[in-house]
């Protein structure tokens, strides 16, 4: 077996190693110039002190574009969907069999318009006897108060008649009989009394029970006729003709999309970006672009996602935007002091951090972290550089930082 193979092997083995795992060395052993034999011959003080002892070192070569900063709209990308503005189950309040035609699902209905009439059976005529007992019940009253007029009458003279029987008894003038007798005339009459005032309350008592009777016959009645609360879609049929209702069964669903709500959902990342009264854009997955404005913005996380509620609310004439579709929103922010940037100029460092190497005082490199804050047909614009910064596009891949390069620049457009 020939060892030539071997050789080459184990050189470019060797070769491999060091460009991988000794990478740092290797380049600063490239960059330093060797070491130069000193001089035999003496030369006066002043000559060696400005003399230098070795040759120019060689610099790598690298390629930086003078960066300034500028400040870009920032925005927050969410995605959710679309909801109406409002949907209500209208639902029945009391018993009865639908009398009128139904309403098809995808009309339109305008606030107050009757989606279910129910039969009125008997209600009429409990509302015309109740009715009648609320006059009986007003009648009785003022008998009530006239006998009590009468029986206060009678109090006050069985009172005067106890007074004179007793003054008389006492004085010798009449007997006990007719005292005794004169007082219990007068207990009769305070009975008398407490009496016809129970009537009186018991007159209103009935008066007040037959008004409640009639109002609630009423508001019985009013029932029967089932309206939309608000004016929008019907979602669902309404009740079919002859379908008997119960408290609580459905007559028809109502959805309101005019104005719509665009609800995406902001991690905690992005949440204080995002604030009530800013203005969004939001594209559906049919293309479909709308502005409008943020009107919520959820105070509670999700339990399950950690992300927050927002709401942006949009006009939708012509009711194009339906319920539920998917839609991608941009929020406005603040704007941001950032840098534009070719997006191979990021690298890593050796900690694993973002950033970019730049070319510092005296040509010294240097490594600055960045983060992202869009990225572009044009570049990457990044935040967290100085306002003025000289960044390595070429050749950033083959220093480190402290080393000294021989820079060279470009236009950042170029």
């Amino acid at each position: 077996m020939k060892p030539l193979p071997i050789i080459i092997a184990l050189l470019v083995s060797a070769f491999l190693y060091l460009m991988v795992f000794e990478r740092d060395r290797l380049l600063d052993f490239a960059s330093t110039a060797p070491e130069q034999p000193v001089a035999q011959t003496l030369q006066p003080a002043e000559l060696q002190a400005v003399t230098p002892a070795t040759d120019p070192v060689r610099l790598v070569t690298v390629v930086a574009i003078n960066s300034v900063a500028q400040t870009v709209n920032s925005a927050v990308l969410l995605r959710g969907r679309t909801e109406a503005a409002r949907q209500v189950n209208v639902m029945a309040e009391t018993s009865g069999k639908v009398i009128s035609s139904p309403l098809r699902k995808g009309a339109y209905i305008e606030a107050g318009q009757t989606l279910c009439q129910l039969d009125p059976g008997t209600r009429q005529s409990r509302l015309n006897e109740a009715v009648a007992r609320q006059i009986e019940a007003n009648a009785r009253l003022p008998e009530a108060n006239a006998r009590t007029m009468g029986a206060e009458a009678s109090l006050a003279e069985a009172r005067i008649s106890e007074n004179a029987a007793r003054r008389l008894n006492i004085s010798g003038y009449a007997s006990q009989t007719r005292a005794a007798s004169a007082k219990a005339a007068l207990q009769a009459a305070l009975a008398g009394v407490e009496s016809a005032k129970a009537a009186v309350i018991s007159a209103k008592a009935s008066g007040q029970a037959a008004m409640a009777s009639v109002a609630a016959i009423k508001k019985d009645i009013e029932n029967l006729t089932i309206t939309a609360p608000f004016a929008g879609l019907l979602e669902t049929d309404s009740a079919e003709l002859g379908a008997l209702l119960q408290p609580g069964a459905l007559c028809a669903t109502i959805i309101q999309l005019d104005p719509i709500k665009l609800v995406g959902f902001a991690p905690e990342t992005e949440v204080d970006r995002v604030t009530v009264g800013a203005m969004a854009g939001a594209r559906l997955a049919t293309g479909r672009e709308v502005v409008g404005r943020v009107t919520f913005l959820s105070r509670s996380a999700d339990p399950k996602t950690r992300t927050f509620r927002v709401e942006v609310e949009v006009p939708n004439t012509g009711l194009a935007i339906r319920d539920g579709q998917t839609v991608e929103i941009i929020v406005a922010s603040d704007g941001a002091s950032a840098h534009l940037l070719p997006q191979s100029s990021l690298t890593l460092n050796n900690n694993g951090d973002l950033g970019v190497r730049f070319v510092g005082k005296d040509s010294i490199v240097g490594f600055a972290p960045v983060s992202i804050l869009r990225d572009t047909t044009e570049g990457i614009w990044v935040a967290g550089l100085p306002n003025v910064i000289d960044v390595i596009v070429i050749g950033h891949e083959y220093v480190i930082k402290g080393v000294k390069v021989n820079a060279t620049y470009r236009e950042a457009n170029q």
